[in-house]
């Protein structure tokens, strides 16, 4: 009785491995026909790029890694968009899109509002987070507003700024942020970061703006645009708050 016991439980043993090494080949037959399918239907045929004037659509592909008829879900969008941002200095983001069944939208934001510092003989620009993206001659970037009283720790293209007062630095992004966010960037000429309590701001390049470092920038930027609306479109002088919180308007 043993021994017939035994040639059963191994014939099931065998079996068993049987259905398993079969269900397993069933399954990498099933991924490799999806796959199949996918490089076969899902390609890139077409490749739309918007929100870009600089850059042409052949220097972002060409930046990106990315080939026309290129498989759709083989593509690493996050590495191609880290390499567009790396490669294009002027790109603040990306942001890439599958339009299935062949198509590919590449969607990016440019530094429209760069910030200029003048260091060791040239003009460097940042963009919105802060990364070097141009290195002129001073005076070629005059629509940039010019920051002062800030420096940086050897700057270098296409790097982060690095500077030597991380609290100035700290305050001039959350302020340029703010600025950028209300559609306020591009009526600035100026920003002083000399003295360490407070900024001093060149607004419609007839306002000396004066913000306190520890005040709620948000608040005071608001309430900047309410006293403009209020004053005549001649008036020139500084604005600055008072103990109280009020605005002043002192002509000059």
């Amino acid at each position: 009785m043993t021994q017939p016991r035994r040639h059963r439980r191994s014939r099931r043993k065998r079996q068993g491995n049987f259905a398993f090494l079969y269900r397993l080949l069933t399954f990498v037959m099933i991924c490799g026909a999806i796959v199949a399918a996918l490089s076969l239907f899902f390609k890139a045929d077409q490749i739309f790029v918007t929100g870009t004037s600089r850059y042409s659509q052949q220097q972002v592909l060409q930046a990106s890694g990315i080939r026309q008829g290129g498989n759709l879900f083989l593509l690493n969008k996050h590495q191609a968009a880290a390499a567009i941002t790396d490669q294009l200095p002027y790109v603040e983001s990306v942001r890439i899109r599958r339009q299935l069944p062949n198509a590919l939208r590449i969607e990016i934001t440019e530094c429209t509002h760069p910030l200029a510092l003048e260091q060791d003989g040239a003009l460097w620009l940042l963009n919105g987070n802060g990364k070097l993206i141009d290195k002129l001659q001073p005076g070629q970037g005059e629509s940039c507003p010019l920051v002062t009283g800030l420096t940086l720790t050897s700057p270098q293209l296409g790097q982060l700024a690095v500077p030597e007062n991380q609290d100035k630095w700290d305050l001039l992004q959350q302020l340029w942020r703010l600025l950028r966010g209300k559609d306020m960037a591009g009526d600035v000429q100026s920003i002083d970061l000399t003295d360490t309590g407070r900024i001093t701001l060149r607004y419609l390049d007839r306002f000396d703006v004066v913000l306190k470092s520890d005040d709620d920038l948000d608040y005071r930027l608001n309430y900047l645009a309410a006293v403009i609306q209020r004053l005549d479109g001649s008036d020139q002088g500084t604005i600055q708050w008072d103990k109280d919180g009020k605005a002043r308007f002192i002509p000059g």
